[in-house]
């Protein structure tokens, strides 16, 4: 039994790159994101997907919104496994004023056990993402599954998939509105295809 996974990083707003949305509220797609989402949907609406499963962050849902109406999905699950990491206090800064704090340096230098202002690792964010998979493959056996979620925990489960230490997940990237794609079995999991933009 397979179950076969596509990550996909919600499409881009309009700070992307500048400062660190993190669990900030309402923050929306921008003009590109919007554009980028309806590429993924065109995308994803080739795949017989039996399920999208969406962070609650509202960049995630709009993201999979499109997606939904493309693959005639009619329910999106909002599961807490696929949240972007806790970084407390540093949500909202700029990447220009959190390089000047040493906690932030440390979090970069020391990925695999630093932890953030809100206490999470990532670890602990590895933790979540595959345990949510481990689960799925258990009630979607033999299915195809979308998690709209965001980089750092794609990242956490491609180390988790390819044996990386978790402070190695700086060695590729995952853009906004880009497909990374795992196959979950009872014999390991495989990478099939990493950073896809659609």
């Amino acid at each position: 039994m397979t179950t076969t996974f596509f990550l996909v990083r919600h499409a881009a707003h309009d700070d992307v790159g500048h400062c660190l949305a993190g669990r900030l509220k309402d923050i929306d797609l921008g003009t590109a994101g919007r554009s980028q989402a309806q590429h993924l949907a065109q995308r994803l609406a080739r795949e017989p997907l039996a399920a999208i499963l969406s962070s609650p962050r509202k960049r995630t849902l709009e993201t999979a919104k499109p997606i939904a109406m493309s693959c005639g999905v009619k329910h999106i699950s909002i599961r807490q496994e696929l949240d972007e990491i806790d970084f407390g206090a540093w949500s909202g800064k700029t990447f220009e004023e959190l390089n000047g704090d040493a906690a932030w340096r440390m979090w970069n230098d020391q990925r695999q056990s630093a932890r953030t202002p809100g206490g999470e690792t990532m670890q602990d964010t590895q933790e979540r993402i595959i345990g949510l998979m481990d689960a799925l493959r258990q009630q979607k056996p033999n299915r195809h599954v979308a998690l709209i979620s965001h980089a750092d925990v794609i990242k956490a489960a491609v180390c988790k998939v390819l044996g990386l230490q978790l402070g190695e997940c700086f060695r590729f990237d995952i853009e906004p509105a880009s497909i990374t794609t795992i196959v979950h079995g009872d014999w390991g999991s495989k990478l099939i295809r990493l950073n896809e933009v659609a």
